[in-house]
C-alpha cells in the first residue's frame, strides 16, 4: 500500500498540487486501500461504489464523497494508467447559502479584539476577501501601499491574483511592517514563526463569542461578507470574481442569492 501512496505523493508534487490537496488525496486513498485490501491495481467499479456508499451512510458530506472519488480517479487514471472509465457521478452538493455578517456585525467583532495584531489580521481578511491560509502567508513584499493592492502568490489552485487593500488599514500596516524585510511574514506567531491556521481561526471564533453574535459564522464568513458587501455597493460581479480568484463565475453568483434587492423590497402580507 505504501508504495502506491508514495507514487501518488510524488506525482502530485510534480504537478504542483497544493500541500492541502496532497494530504487530502493521500488520506482518502489510504482509507480506500484499507477497504480494498488486495488487488489494489485492479479497477473494480462496484467496490468503489460500495466504498463511497459506506462513507455516505456514515454521514460523509457530498464534498467529502467527491474528494474520495477525485482521489480514486486520479489514482487509476494517472498512476495505474487504466484505460477503464470510472462511470460514477459526483455526489450532489449542498446548496446552502454562505453565512454572511453585516457591516455592523463586522465592526462589533473588530471592536471586541483588543490585541492590535489580531484585530488587524481579522480586518485585513475581511477588507481584502482573504482565505485564512492567504492571510497567514502574507509577506511584506505582497503589499503595494501606493496602489492599495495585495499580490497573492500561489493562492488556491496555485494561482496568483491581485485583490484590493483597504486604505483604512494603511497606517496600521505601515507601523507593523516597519523594519521588516520584503520576505518577512506580516503576521508572525508569538514565537516568531508562521501563524497556524488554527490560531487565526481561534482569534475569529473567540471574537465572535465575545461579540455575542448568534450566527454560525467561521473565519471564511469574512470572505463571504467581503463579496456580499461589494455586490451591495454595486461592484460588477466579474470584478468580484477576479478579486476572489474564482475560476468559474457560477461560484461567485452564489452571493447574488444572499443579497437579492428585489426580495428585500417585498413586504410580508402579515
Amino acid at each position: 500500500m505504501q508504495k502506491y501512496l508514495d507514487r501518488v505523493k510524488n506525482e502530485l508534487k510534480l504537478r504542483n498540487y497544493s500541500p492541502k490537496t496532497l494530504q487530502s488525496y493521500i488520506r482518502c486513498l489510504r482509507d480506500y486501500f484499507l477497504f480494498i485490501k488486495t488487488d489494489i491495481e485492479k479497477l473494480d467499479q462496484e467496490k468503489i461504489r460500495t466504498f463511497l456508499l459506506q462513507k455516505q451512510d456514515k454521514g460523509a458530506a457530498p464534498q467529502t464523497i467527491n474528494l474520495y472519488l477525485n482521489a480514486i480517479k486520479f489514482f487509476y487514471r494517472e498512476i495505474i494508467k487504466s484505460s477503464q472509465n470510472i462511470d460514477i457521478k459526483f455526489a450532489k452538493r449542498s446548496k446552502k447559502l454562505p453565512i454572511v455578517l453585516s457591516r455592523k456585525e463586522i465592526n462589533i467583532i473588530l471592536e471586541s479584539i483588543k490585541n492590535k495584531k489580531h484585530k488587524l489580521l481579522i480586518a485585513l481578511a475581511y477588507g481584502s476577501g482573504l482565505r485564512v491560509s492567504e492571510v497567514i502567508d502574507l509577506r511584506v513584499q505582497d503589499i503595494n501601499l501606493d496602489d492599495l493592492v495585495l499580490h497573492l502568490k500561489e493562492a488556491k489552485g496555485a494561482k496568483d491574483r491581485i485583490t484590493v487593500f483597504p486604505e483604512k488599514l494603511k497606517n496600521h500596516i505601515q507601523n507593523m511592517i516597519a523594519g521588516k524585510n520584503g520576505n518577512d511574514l506580516i503576521f508572525e506567531s508569538e514565537r516568531g514563526g508562521k501563524l497556524t491556521t488554527r490560531s487565526a481561526q481561534k482569534v475569529f471564533s473567540d471574537a465572535l463569542k465575545r461579540s455575542k453574535i448568534k450566527k454560525q459564522a467561521s473565519f471564511h464568513s469574512l470572505r463571504h461578507s467581503f463579496a456580499t458587501h461589494l455586490l451591495e455597493n454595486g461592484t460588477d460581479i466579474r470584478h468580484i470574481q477576479e478579486l476572489l480568484g474564482h475560476s468559474n463565475i457560477r461560484t461567485t453568483q452564489i452571493y447574488t442569492k444572499v443579497t437579492n434587492p428585489s426580495i428585500k423590497q417585498i413586504k410580508s402580507p402579515l
